[in-house]
C-alpha cells in the first residue's frame, strides 16, 4: 500500500482556494477510485482505495495546513509504513499557475505544511507533487494570495491540464516505488 496526502485547509471557507490545491486533486482521485473520504480517522479524512491498479491509502489532513505532520505521522505508523512508501500533493508559489513539478526529497522550501511533516516524522525521503499557483505581485500579499479563490478559468484549466499531468505523474511515481519493494 501507498499513502497518497493532499494538502489544505479544513472548511468551507477554503474551498477551491489555491492552498487547497492538495485537497481537490485527492477529491479528484478519489472520484475516480470510486470512494468517499471520511472523517476522523489519524485527525484527516481519509479512503483507501484501488486507483490505477495500485493500492492507496487518500489522506486530508483535517488540523490545518502547519500541523499535516501529525496526520501523516499517525497514518505512516499504524500501518508500519516508510515515508518512502508516501506521495504528497501541495500547492507551490514558486511554480507558474498550473505548472506541475514533481521532486523526491529535500527540504520544504518554505511551505509550512511540508516544514511540519518534515518535523514530524523526521525524514525527508517521500515523493512532492507540486502544483504551481503563481505569485501575488508583492510578497507582503503572500498570505492572501495562497487563501484567496481560484477563478473559474484557473480551476478549468487546473482540471484539464495540470491534475490529469499531475495524476499521470503520480502513477508514474507508484510504478517506481512498486519495483523498489
Amino acid at each position: 500500500m501507498f499513502v497518497i496526502v493532499g494538502l489544505g485547509n479544513p472548511g468551507n471557507q477554503y474551498e477551491n482556494t489555491r492552498h487547497n490545491i492538495g485537497f481537490m486533486l485527492i477529491d479528484k482521485i478519489a472520484s475516480e477510485a470510486g470512494v468517499f473520504l471520511s472523517q476522523n480517522r489519524f485527525g484527516a479524512q481519509t479512503a483507501r482505495a484501488r486507483w490505477e491498479g495500485y493500492d492507496v491509502f487518500l489522506v486530508k489532513p483535517q488540523s490545518y495546513m502547519n500541523l499535516s505532520g501529525d496526520s501523516v505521522q499517525q497514518v505512516l505508523s499504524f500501518f508500519k509504513l516508510s515515508e518512502q512508501d508516501m506521495i504528497v500533493i501541495f500547492d507551490d508559489l514558486d511554480q507558474a499557475h498550473g505548472a506541475v513539478k514533481t521532486r523526491l526529497g529535500g527540504g520544504h522550501g518554505g511551505h509550512n505544511g511540508i516544514r511540519d511533516i518534515l518535523a514530524k516524522t523526521g525524514e525527508d525521503k517521500f515523493y512532492r507533487v507540486k502544483i504551481g499557483i503563481g505569485k501575488p505581485e508583492h510578497k507582503s500579499a503572500t498570505a492572501n494570495w495562497v487563501l484567496g479563490k481560484f477563478t473559474q478559468q484557473e480551476i478549468t484549466f487546473l482540471e484539464q491540464e495540470s491534475f490529469p499531468l499531475a495524476k499521470s505523474r503520480i502513477v508514474d511515481i507508484l510504478r517506481q516505488l512498486t519495483k523498489k519493494k
